[in-house]
């Protein structure tokens, strides 16, 4: 990856909950608009700006709702190999998806309608939700794969981390149990990673991001799985979603509460709570640093 792309996608690290509110805002905008146009021509005997209220409501609430499938993914994450586990929640949550969005949006369409001294029918509820669930299921199975195929795309772009396995044949050249270098694949590539160059480990959902100098492999692992493969003698659990490499520790900040502030040789600080801080002193014979 050359620097200047290298550059825009840490950018992109940075921000992502700005550019992935802009790009589902932009998304609906341009569907609103499209879906105006057609249902003004569809419905050229109606008031002009009727059809512009009811794609309008429409496309505000799944904008609301997006929330509320990513955590529905993010719990039961539809991939290939646990969408068969996945499709039934995902069905229920269709479900609920939907009722929302149409109680949702004909409350907002009753609103503007009452503004202009009119009243908003929605119709009979059973027919008129079985109409509107064909589409709204359409919806959510369409943001359920725009989310898995952004993660695709950043796992592409940032690499995702695998522990290497047990060859075929012959012995391993190095231990799996604890591996000294975990692999790599990044945009299409393989590289391998040493352990010992993992500055610190954070959670994140059904990963565990590896740090390693400013970036971040993502390992698909549980906190519990991956630090039965730390070498506990460089690797330290200092809170319930963080390890850090006792190597790159420069500094401990106790806290008030009875926590404390991690600081690494690069600056980056990571949190140590009460819990874990009680072996770090014993790691080091005593009381942390500042006690």
């Amino acid at each position: 990856m050359n620097e200047q792309a290298d550059v825009g996608y840490r950018d992109f690290q940075r921000w992502p909950p700005s550019v992935e509110v802009a790009f589902w805002v932009v998304l609906y905008t341009l569907n609103t608009v499209f879906n105006g146009i057609v249902a003004r021509i569809d419905h050229a005997h109606t008031a002009a700006w009727e059809p512009w209220v009811w794609e309008s409501s429409s496309s505000l609430l799944v904008l609301l709702l997006i929330p509320f499938v990513k955590a529905v993914e993010r719990r039961w994450p539809f991939r290939f190999d646990t969408w068969r586990h996945s499709l039934p929640w995902h069905l229920l949550a269709s479900v609920v998806f939907s009722l929302v969005h149409v109680a949702g949006m004909v409350e907002v369409r009753r609103l503007a309608y009452a503004a202009v001294g009119q009243h908003y029918r929605f119709g009979e509820w059973w027919p008129g939700f079985g109409y509107e669930y064909l589409k709204d299921i359409r919806s959510y199975f369409t943001i359920v794969a725009m989310i898995c195929l952004s993660r695709l795309w950043l796992l592409r772009q940032q690499g995702e981390a695998k522990l290497l396995v047990e060859p075929d044949d012959g012995p391993p050249v190095e231990p799996v149990e604890r591996p000294e270098r975990f692999l790599v694949r990044k945009l299409g590539k393989e590289f391998l990673v040493n352990a010992s160059e993992i500055e610190w480990l954070q959670a994140a959902g059904n990963y565990v991001n590896l740090h390693v100098r400013g970036r971040d492999y993502p390992l698909r692992s549980t906190m519990a799985g991956i630090e039965a493969r730390l070498d506990p003698a460089r690797f330290l659990r200092v809170h319930r979603g963080y390890f850090v490499n006792l190597d790159y520790l420069a500094e401990i900040e106790p806290l008030e509460t009875g926590d404390a502030r991690l600081r690494l040789r690069d600056g980056t600080t990571i949190p140590c709570s009460r819990r874990y801080r009680a072996a770090l002193r014993e790691r080091y014979g005593g009381p942390a640093a500042g006690e």
